[in-house]
């Protein structure tokens, strides 16, 4: 049972925060943060098991499924374990004077009077100007980096293939490092991020196996509201927001507009395969994510007219990953990036967000873009490139450039 708990003692919103994040990982356990697209509010996730959070299922969005926080890998394997946090403890800035205790979440029989204490004894600004946090690390081993001629091979590879028939498109990505300026803070660079992508969905996400991640991504990959609304979304193509001038100023090239039909079209597929009809489809319009633009086609089902309670789960399992980050067909593609692209993406275009929180009925899960992994002194980014028969490798490698920079911004010194 969920209890509410009065903050004891004085402190922000930020200060509370970092409290939390101190008391999870001085625990070793699971903890998320997140800030909805165009929303003010940060919103926290602490699991009181770092065992109960690695069951896997692919989480279910019905009202009365189980509240938490999702965590997927790419790919689904023992090296990156895919995680749902239970919302043991729940932290919203929009109601700082309150925090959401389960009291029968396992392990909360010690660790729930242990928050208690540690909330009593560790006034926020103590913690605020304590040693730094101690952040979970990937127990697996940095992943390979392709330089720029590695990566044109891949391309020129990926091209062959589609003018071969093997697929119809690619979407190959790579691996970036950048040093940690010094006194990185984590909490400081995840509040940098929401302030400069208000329009992302924002988060910082530390679990033991999985290590820590930041990111600002743009993509929904599905949502249900509270109002009862099922969205999704169709995203690729990318150009560089030039200085002074407008999206819908954007001029895209065959290439870019043939890459964003292809998702479109794989999106209704997945509603075809569940025999819907009565979607909404709008676009496809220019969107700017940071200093990017994108081609955007917006999917919606009003579930108070569509008797289908299930369609956000069965439209998860269905989409990922999406054809926006493995191509097209969805299994040809993916066995052909398993075997040319030459480096394991871990948590990069997997998926993650919030379901059934703040309360039960609204779900948001975002494909995990513009991120990056957290080292002890570097930062791993990851970028990737929709490819099709019209890709040029040079272009490609100045796209993934150009996207590295999005996470890579709040990395400068």
């Amino acid at each position: 049972m969920s209890s509410p708990l009065t903050w004891p003692g004085p402190g922000s919103a930020p200060e509370r925060l970092r409290q939390l994040v101190a008391f999870a990982l001085h625990h070793r356990l699971p903890v998320a943060l997140w800030r909805l697209p165009n929303a003010d509010a940060v919103q926290l996730c602490l699991s009181f098991s770092a065992e109960a959070a690695l069951i896997g299922l692919t989480p279910a969005l019905e009202p009365t499924a189980p509240a938490g926080f999702a965590f997927f890998p790419f790919r689904d394997t023992d090296h990156n374990p895919p995680l749902f946090l239970p919302a043991d403890v729940v932290f919203d800035t929009e109601h700082p004077e309150l925090l959401q205790v389960n009291e029968d979440a396992e392990g909360a029989d010690t660790l729930a009077p242990a928050l208690r204490e540690w909330l009593h004894s560790a006034p926020a600004s103590a913690q605020q100007a304590g040693p730094a946090l101690a952040w979970h690390v990937s127990p697996q081993p940095v992943p390979h980096m392709a330089p720029q001629q590695e990566y044109a091979a891949l391309v020129q590879r990926s091209v062959a293939a589609i003018g071969n028939g093997e697929v119809l498109k690619v979407v190959s990505s790579r691996a970036a490092s950048q040093p940690l300026p010094p006194h990185f803070d984590a909490l400081n660079a995840f509040g940098e991020l929401t302030r400069r992508y208000p329009t992302a969905f924002c988060s910082l996400v530390s679990a033991p196996g999985a290590g820590t991640w930041l990111g600002a991504t743009p993509e929904i990959l599905a949502q249900v509201t509270q109002d009862g609304k099922f969205c999704t979304m169709a995203l690729a193509g990318t150009q560089p927001l030039e200085p002074g001038h407008k999206p819908s100023e954007a001029i895209w090239r065959q290439k870019e507009i043939e890459e964003q039909a292809l998702v479109a079209r794989y999106v209704v597929s997945c509603f075809k395969q569940l025999r819907l009809r009565d979607y909404q489809e709008t676009g496809p319009r220019t969107v700017a994510a940071g200093e990017v633009l994108h081609l955007r086609t917006d999917f919606i089902v009003d579930l108070r007219k569509v008797p289908f309670p299930t369609l956000g789960t069965d439209m998860l399992r269905l989409l990922h990953p999406t054809s926006a980050v493995g191509g097209m067909p969805r299994q040809a593609a993916l066995d052909f990036l398993e075997k040319h692209e030459g480096y394991d993406r871990a948590y990069y275009s997997g998926f993650l967000g919030p379901v059934n929180l703040p309360q039960p009925g609204a779900s948001h899960l975002f494909v995990n873009l513009r991120c990056f992994q957290l080292r002890p002194t570097e930062a791993i980014l990851y970028a990737g490139t929709g490819l099709t028969i019209d890709s040029d490798p040079t272009r490609e490698w100045q796209e993934t450039e150009l996207k590295l920079r999005t996470a890579g911004a709040i990395l400068q010194k």
